[in-house]
């Protein structure tokens, strides 16, 4: 059999001497030219923006992000703006793929924008070495991205992918004895076993099993074979167990998928597959399972009923996401791009919020992408209405966890389908930063 070596992954900012030495060549560079990226001086110009997701892929499309970025211009700007500056926002399409996310970067930095807010790409070093080289700030990111967790140029507002994963562990510890994790077969896939696996182990579970899947398969039967063979469900014995061994075995074995947009593919080839095989409980993630996927699938008599998901943030239901379905309201009513419940929207909703109130810090002075980067530098904390912890972005606001060096925000929640609705499981969110910091 061929074994398939995988490149390192690169970590072209690892050094902060190398890149603070960068970032103060081009401020120098800057001030010597009298013009700042995004710059808009002490004048009433439009604060420039740009936010970017993949859409029309056939991968994880996130149309939401853009289009409520748009939806937040334009309620932002009928209430007066931003400290009386108009919000322009830019979107881009980075089609899932390096070159369009670098595409995407080049055209923000071309158009001097303040900063990035709100985004989702996996391909981390293609855009943000563009940003960084323009000392553009890239705010909420939707977490995919290594990269995004190690460059003092990215101050993310949750704990991305790894937090979700180390999270899945934690919450799947309480519950099963096995676990398989069916995930893309990428190189940010490839980061994802380990994460769960710290997760299973400060619950004294083994190690997951790690099925890999294509991100853009039609048909996952194969992998739920091996997903429900990993988890321990025996098919020979399939349907002799009666009510109580197979609750019994519900308990003892689960799967869990985080593969975004085809996890209800992958979930539709598990629910014929498990028919012979002893039963098991699901699990995803927040991004691959949200309530959308949830009414999508059939609600309560769907394949996602009793499935354990681990979210960034509160439920979908909970009421502190009131303002976010106020500004869908009014200013997006009709656009099915925009689901109030989705994560990208959620985060997108998180990063203009750090956004506005960076901006409001500045008062009357010069808003650019230096001196945003600055107030988040110094220390400025913005109150996300509890959706989030406080955040800050301070060098003593991260936690010790060696690889990502730039997350601030370890905070999960335990969510359960329960009667076709994503309920909490728990009441207070979990920190993970424990759990990081062991994996790191």
């Amino acid at each position: 059999m061929t074994v398939r070596r995988r490149p390192q992954l690169s970590r072209p900012l690892k050094t902060a001497t190398l890149v603070a030495m960068a970032l103060a060549a081009v401020a120098s560079s800057a001030v010597g030219c009298g013009a700042l990226p995004g710059s808009a001086g002490g004048s009433r110009e439009p604060v420039v923006v740009m936010t970017w997701a993949p859409d029309k892929t056939r991968a994880t499309n996130v149309p939401g992000m853009p289009a409520l970025a748009r939806a937040y211009a334009r309620w932002t700007n009928a209430h007066g703006g931003l400290n009386g500056r108009k919000l322009k926002v830019l979107t881009c399409n980075d089609h899932n793929d390096s070159v369009g996310a670098a595409k995407c970067a080049r055209r923000a930095v071309k158009a001097k924008v303040t900063a990035v807010v709100g985004s989702y790409s996996q391909h981390g070093q293609a855009f943000l070495s563009p940003l960084e080289a323009a000392g553009i700030p890239y705010i909420g990111g939707y977490g995919l991205a290594e990269e995004e967790f190690v460059s003092p140029l990215s101050y993310p507002v949750n704990g991305g992918l790894v937090a979700l994963l180390a999270g899945n562990g934690r919450q799947l510890a309480r519950e099963c004895a096995r676990v398989s994790l069916v995930r893309p077969d990428t190189l940010a896939g490839d980061l994802l076993p380990a994460l769960l696996n710290s997760g299973l182990a400060q619950g004294k579970r083994r190690p997951a099993a790690d099925i890999l899947a294509a991100e853009d398969s039609g048909d996952y039967t194969l992998q739920a074979e091996r997903a429900l063979a990993g988890a321990g469900a025996d098919r020979s014995v399939a349907g002799t167990l009666g009510k109580a061994g197979a609750a019994e075995q519900a308990r003892e074995g689960c799967v869990t998928a985080a593969l975004g947009d085809r996890t209800d593919s992958f979930f539709d080839s598990f629910r014929r597959t498990q028919e012979d095989y002893q039963k098991v409980r699901i699990s995803s993630v927040l991004g691959s399972v949200d309530q959308t996927s949830v009414d999508r699938t059939g609600g309560a008599s769907g394949p996602y009923e009793g499935a354990y998901v681990t979210s960034w943030y509160p439920a979908a239901d909970d009421a502190r996401w009131g303002k976010l379905r106020q500004v869908v309201r009014e200013q997006a009513f009709g656009d099915h791009r925009i689901d109030p419940s989705n994560a990208g929207v959620q985060t997108t909703w998180i990063a203009y919020t750090v956004f506005r109130q960076v901006v409001e810090s500045l008062g009357d002075g010069e808003v650019s992408a230096r001196s945003v980067s600055r107030a988040l530098n110094d220390g400025v904390r913005v109150d996300t209405g509890g959706l989030t912890p406080t955040l800050s972005w301070r060098f003593e606001d991260t936690i010790a966890a060696r690889e990502y060096p730039r997350l601030v925000n370890a905070n999960v929640t335990f969510q359960v389908v329960r009667d076709g609705r994503l309920v909490a499981a728990r009441e207070s969110a979990v920190d993970v930063s424990r759990t990081l910091e062991q994996a790191s």
